[in-house]
């Protein structure tokens, strides 16, 4: 691959940061990258490297950037089965196993999704410069469900504003232990490190965590159980699986914020993404996007309606 040169001319009427300038002729890329190719000498400013980041724009200044091709990620791609629910190209739209860590980290150095997509498509544009899908939001390990991949930097940043602005309405499904106070409801409690297990989360008073944000309903009851439909209207880390702990009814097989011994035969926890609404790049409606539930988890619910259980 070669490098992509874009020029641009600086119209305006007044003096503009050079970085502001890049920002708006450039908007795939984020703020950081294109100062990335200035520092990097990659922009000419009337055929001089740019100086710095914030260096003025005279009127008819000409900026010329360089833009090369993304280097490896030192991530190898692996052939691992993907259930895809949608692709463009611009992202992958994949239903994710319980069980398949999302992004490399201490202890999963393989094996994972991203490790998965690039075994797919080792031609993928890339983010950052580097030749890996760029991962917009995040399920935890044991939760399935519907997850979006960018392809490209652009895309990449579309999808972010999305889930930035709150324009993205996520539904998943959770089994619980016992039922929450009223059949539906909205849940408001803050979430942040557990300040007694810094490895996981936890509800946290006002003023001490980020503001978290869930609404439910319930699907189904069983005589010790309860299916509930959430849609978490912000972001954090163990969300619904905190919201439902707070509310008095963790989620059946999670170990961490519910019940020690898994009240059902399950090797999971009982959540998964089952819906995304999502306005695609280059597109004005949103899409509604649905992954069923696991065959592990219909069976279950399946033996809670026959009273097998």
């Amino acid at each position: 691959m070669t490098d992509r040169i874009e020029t641009f001319t600086h119209t305006g009427e007044t003096a503009e940061r050079l970085d502001k300038f890049l920002v708006r002729h450039l908007p795939e890329f984020s703020r950081a990258r294109l100062q990335g190719l200035v520092a990097e000498g990659f922009v000419l400013v009337d055929g001089d490297p740019a100086r710095k980041s914030g260096q003025m724009l005279d009127l008819g200044a000409s900026v010329e950037v360089r833009i090369p091709p993304p280097v490896p990620s030192g991530l190898v791609g692996e052939d691992i089965p993907l259930d895809i629910i949608f692709e463009n190209d611009d992202l992958l739209m994949v239903n994710k196993p319980a069980g398949m860590v999302v992004h490399p980290a201490a202890g999963h150095a393989t094996g994972t999704l991203v490790h998965a997509v690039l075994g797919y498509d080792p031609d993928l544009e890339g983010i950052g410069g580097e030749e890996r899908p760029g991962l917009v939001h995040r399920l935890d390990k044991e939760t399935s469900g519907l997850i979006v991949l960018a392809k490209n930097e652009r895309a990449h940043r579309w999808l972010q504003d999305q889930f930035r602005l709150r324009e993205v309405e996520k539904t998943y499904l959770a089994l619980v232990d016992g039922k929450p106070p009223t059949p539906s409801g909205r849940v408001e409690a803050a979430i942040g490190r557990d300040p007694s297990h810094r490895k996981k989360m936890a509800t946290l008073s006002e003023g001490k965590g980020r503001e978290a944000v869930s609404e439910y309903k319930t699907r189904e009851s069983f005589e010790r159980h309860t299916l509930l439909e959430f849609h978490p209207l912000t972001g954090r880390t163990h969300q619904i699986r905190l919201h439902c702990a707070f509310l008095g009814c963790p989620i059946v097989g999670d170990v961490i914020y519910g019940r020690k011994s898994p009240t059902l035969k399950l090797d999971r926890h009982f959540l998964h993404a089952a819906k995304l609404k999502i306005v695609l790049p280059n597109e004005k409606e949103p899409r509604l996007f649905e992954a069923r539930l696991p065959v592990e988890l219909e069976r279950v619910l399946e033996e809670l309606r026959t009273g097998e259980r």
